[in-house]
């Protein structure tokens, strides 16, 4: 019997996308669609005292014109694509309005023109006039935190979205150990943009006196409460659809402008409006990633070994909640797991400021924690004398771990694995021998960094997937499910998972990419990096009571008992000696018309899943520094997984390529600017910020260490989002090595090792 899971199948929809037949927002949006374009604000923090609309009406095309003072300001609502839950502490904080009066950061939305074509739009957003009562603002997470700081939101002392903290042990006794060698550091990590290839868009109108929003997002099913919520409409009058996306990173993973959207069609009598952000307004006034300053402190024992451990995080929120706290805990979560200690203290805060609004992106606080977890690892390795290897060989969470929270478990010698594949791929051995103690003023070495990754959002959140099955009369099959592909590969991996759970070939198994509310079986989207291991449980759910009808409709017709029956490879076999009674294309054909017995077969099933499932890997790099230029060269990279059994092995390459080269621009080049005089991003198109591309990098490995995740029907856990937890910190651990200069903010350009060399004494003046 032929499988299709751990084959490197075509994507399905390799063909569309490149023959230029994929459909996205822009592509489905009618010739008649009105155009809405979004005035921003020019100051950081105030208070809207005036929009004068005037000239922007006398502007050929002008239809309408939207201000704050026209949208409601008593119906906030959440943006964040999370799971909703009836239990008020589980709901995320609503503090958005579809336009705000009082503006939080340089970009907010004021006011909005709707328009019959472009160019009126822009025109229109030109002309309009908005005064401003300006506020103080701060930009910096502890500043914000400071007595007589401006305040952002009524209800959050000191600009404190939320607090949370772990203790372990007895810290301050641990302390007192005799011999305790102390290592202490600060560690930043930047706010960075997810710049995916396709800016975030939307359009809405109404049909039969409902909502309907067409959206490049990652959360459909998400999206349409959303809107609702901010509507106040029930929530059975909205329906959204999910064409094809071309790239989220979690970007998309909000409701970023379905809602003004939406309400700009209402006010227009359910027209059709589309709203299509620009580049700029993309880098601005979407999301970006949390900036995080870690504290760490540790206290070592001469043998290599934790005796106390200490944490500080501070997560830079901007201007709305989003996301919110969940980034910063989970990278606090991560603190005491990867290299347990008994004794433990850890503080996460998260802050509101006047930045642009940080939320999910392609590792949820994991690259900030990585960063400063891995950074500090070698400081201690340097600090007691150790090789960052064995350190870590000693330290790492154990094989049979548990976490009390999760309830996830280590179940194989993962990290070992891990690392010494990378080390035979890196040849690290060898040159971290060579790179030591170098002189001269360009020098090379060699990094390690380890990462830490739950899968999926259980027990925080709640975790279901539907997921519906339907037989065609050729014995082919459609499926669907509420988990949406958005340009990382997962209708694929379903479709495989699917062809092996039913037993039929891969060929005729037809995936329906498009997720729309009112046909698509609910799921709650892509993030997480929980498509493949908790859309796993509901297809397989599904694939066996899809299996039990055929069967059953398959003893009727050929009169053998469902226990000597099996379907494999679109074939209806008889146990006993192998014999094919006949295919599945005749079974369904005689199914659907039988004069006797008609039946159209089909199934759709809901799985819950309260299990999580531990992800686990390493990055190694290897760098030229020339350190008068102050330039690091990246000259090989090797990323190392552990995710479980691979469904598509070409596909996971292809996951981890992506994930490291975001892991490289976050190392050495991505950083949001921002003018302190004004709190405006100065770098908001893709000239100024300095991606990182195909000419920054070397050669990318991926490797993988496939240990069957036990908890999970296909053996597979999260790989989406782990490539780029551990790359950043690698590449600081090899410029450590190459210069003995801990640089302890990322990314790592020249203008921050000049000031890291200048103070080492590498660069004189």
């Amino acid at each position: 019997m032929s499988k299709s899971v751990g084959k490197s199948e075509i994507r399905v929809d390799a063909y569309e996308k490149a023959a230029g037949r994929a459909k996205y927002v822009e592509d489905l949006c009618g010739r008649n669609t009105l155009v809405a374009r979004i005035l921003h604000s020019t100051v950081a923090h105030g208070i809207v005292k005036s929009v004068d609309t005037s000239e922007a009406e006398k502007v050929p095309g002008v239809l309408k014109i939207l201000t704050c003072f026209d949208a409601p300001q008593d119906r906030p609502f959440p943006t964040a694509g999370h799971p909703w839950s009836t239990d008020p502490k589980h709901q995320d904080v609503a503090d958005r309005c579809l336009l705000n009066r009082h503006v939080r950061y340089y970009g907010d939305d004021v006011a909005v023109v709707i328009a019959e074509d472009e160019v009126a739009a822009a025109q229109g957003v030109r002309a309009l006039r908005a005064e401003y009562e300006a506020l103080p603002f701060v930009l910096d997470v502890q500043e914000a935190m400071a007595d007589g700081a401006p305040q952002l939101h009524q209800g959050y002392d000191h600009n404190i979205l939320a607090h949370t903290s772990i203790r372990n042990g007895d810290y301050q006794k641990a302390i007192a150990e005799p011999g305790l060698i102390r290592v202490e550091g600060w560690y930043d990590t930047p706010t960075v943009q997810h710049c995916h290839i396709e800016n975030f868009g939307c359009y809405a109108y109404e049909e039969a006196g409902r909502v309907v929003v067409v959206s490049s997002t990652q959360i459909p099913h998400i999206t349409k409460r959303v809107v609702a919520q901010a509507l106040g409409l029930p929530w059975g009058k909205v329906r959204v659809v999910k064409p094809y996306v071309g790239g989220g990173f979690g970007n998309k993973q909000d409701a970023l402008y379905e809602p003004l959207c939406a309400w700009c069609s209402v006010e227009m009598g359910g027209r059709p409006v589309k709203l299509i952000c620009s580049r700029e307004e993309t880098f601005v006034s979407n999301r970006v990633r949390h900036a995080i300053r870690s504290h760490i402190v540790s206290w070592v024992r001469p043998d290599g070994t934790y005796a106390a451990r200490k944490l500080e995080c501070f997560s830079n929120q901007g201007g709305y909640a989003s996301h919110g706290h969940g980034i910063c805990a989970k990278g606090m979560g991560a603190f005491p797991q990867l290299y347990p200690c008994p004794n433990v203290e850890c503080d996460a805060y998260t802050v509101y400021t006047n930045r642009p609004v940080a939320g999910a992106m392609r590792g949820y606080g994991i690259p900030q924690a990585m960063f400063a977890v891995e950074c500090h690892t070698d400081d201690v390795c340097r600090a007691i004398g150790a090789d960052p290897v064995e350190f870590r060989r000693k330290n790492l969470m154990p094989v049979g771990f548990v976490d009390g929270f999760s309830k996830n478990e280590l179940y194989a010698d993962t990290f070992n694995q891990c690392m010494d594949k990378g080390m035979a791929a890196m040849d690290y051995v060898r040159k971290y021998k060579a790179y030591q103690h170098q002189t001269g003023d360009v020098r090379r070495g060699v990094g390690l960094a380890v990462f830490w990754y739950n899968t999926a959002v259980w027990p925080i959140s709640m975790e279901s997937s539907s997921c519906r099955m339907v037989l065609n009369q050729d014995g082919s099959l459609q499926f669907q499910t509420g988990e949406t592909e958005i340009g990382q590969g997962c209708d694929t991996a379903y479709s495989q998972m699917v062809a092996d759970a039913v037993g039929v070939p891969f060929a005729d198994v037809h995936v329906i990419t498009r997720q729309d509310t009112d046909i698509t079986p609910y799921g709650t989207g892509a993030y997480a990096s929980r498509q493949t291991y908790i859309g796993g449980f509901s297809i397989m759910q599904t694939a066996q009571a899809l299996r039990e009808r055929i069967l059953n409709i398959a003893h009727e017709q050929t009169r053998m008992p469902v226990s000597n029956l099996d379907l494999q490879d679109g074939q209806i076999v008889r146990k006993t000696d192998g014999r094919v009674l006949k295919s599945l294309g005749e079974l369904a054909t005689e199914s659907l018309y039988s004069m006797e017995h008609s039946q159209h077969i089909t199934a759709e099933t809901t799985a819950q899943i309260k299990s999580n499932a531990y992800s686990f890997g390493c990055s190694f790099a290897e760098v030229e520094v020339d350190i008068p230029m102050c330039k690091v060269k990246l000259l090989n990279m090797v990323n190392v997984h552990d995710c479980g059994r691979l469904i598509n092995p070409a596909l996971a390459e292809a996951q981890v390529h992506g994930g490291m080269s975001m892991a490289i621009g976050y190392g050495l080049s991505e950083e949001e600017k921002f003018d302190p005089k004004t709190g405006r991003v100065l770098n908001d198109n893709l000239l100024d910020y300095k991606l990182s591309t195909m000419m920054d990098h070397p050669r990318l490995d991926a490797e993988f260490v496939e240990n069957y995740e036990p908890t999970n029907p296909f053996g597979t856990k999260s790989l989406g989002e782990p490539p780029t937890c551990s790359g950043a910190p690698a590449i600081r651990n090899a410029i450590f090595q190459a210069t003995g200069v801990a640089v302890d903010r990322c990314p790592a350009t020249p203008h921050v090792l000049f000031e890291a060399f200048r103070e080492a004494g590498l660069i004189q003046g």
